[in-house]
């Protein structure tokens, strides 16, 4: 298997994707194009898990679909996200030393507390959104996070030299990369009528939000804050259908 799509899935996901190659700069920036189609074959993922666990304890099926989510991605995001938080207290304020504590693939408490708070709202809104049966969330959510990743990269200078983060941002196809934004908010909206609009309003809130953070602080981004945008922006959102439903 070769082609954008298929680096984008190989990249995002834990799933069995099996490249001929090292795709080329060109091919690598083009995947970005299909990050929102990833975030939508998570949706479906998850679409279909939560019929199979219908009529499983509540908590316990939150809890399921929660693991699934997860594993999906291998906790790649997760991982930018205890990065940049690490970075962000022991950084105090420096550009250079938040650059470079981002770097140690150690976690420190604040890191680990982050991820415990990340999680443990995510299942409680997860456990609203059933209970509501809001399932068209457990489509779209998946579907903002990682557009947000393509909209960091047509709109946030990338700050580390080199790196598969570089040849993302050098390579890809930006007219386009507005288009596939525009189709998957069409999507969304489609999906879950008024709670897809809401939830993109949140959305773009909240990017708005944590893209000034990343530009005050680094003056562009990093694959790692762009993992812990994600992560927030999902959590964000969900919590948010959770209290609006």
């Amino acid at each position: 298997m070769k082609g954008p799509f298929w680096i984008a899935l190989q990249f995002l996901s834990s799933l069995p994707v099996r490249l001929p190659g090292m795709p080329s700069p060109r091919e690598t920036g083009r995947s970005l194009l299909y990050y929102p189609l990833v975030g939508l074959v998570l949706g479906v993922v998850l679409y279909g898990a939560n019929a199979v666990l219908s009529g499983a304890p509540l908590m316990l099926h939150a809890a399921l679909l929660l693991t699934v989510w997860v594993l999906f991605s291998g906790g790649l995001h997760l991982d930018g996200l205890a990065d940049s938080a690490d970075a962000w207290l022991g950084g105090f304020g420096d550009r250079e030393r938040t650059l470079t504590i981002m770097k140690d693939p150690r976690s420190g408490p604040i890191a680990v507390v982050v991820l415990v708070l990340v999680l443990l709202l995510k299942f409680c809104a997860l456990l609203a959104v059933i209970e509501q049966q809001q399932f068209a969330a457990l489509l779209i959510v998946p579907l903002i996070g990682r557009s947000a990743l393509l909209v960091v990269f047509l709109t946030t200078p990338y700050v580390r030299e080199g790196g598969l983060g570089q040849a993302l941002a050098d390579h890809l196809p930006r007219t386009a990369g507005w288009w596939v934004l525009g189709f998957s908010a069409l999507g969304c909206v489609l999906l879950a009528g008024m709670s897809g609009v809401w939830s993109l309003v949140l959305a773009v809130i909240g990017f708005a939000w944590l893209r000034r953070i990343m530009m005050r602080r680094l003056g562009g981004t990093t694959g790692d804050t762009a993992g812990a945008l994600l992560e927030l922006l999902e959590v964000g959102v969900l919590v948010g259908l959770a209290l609006i439903g």
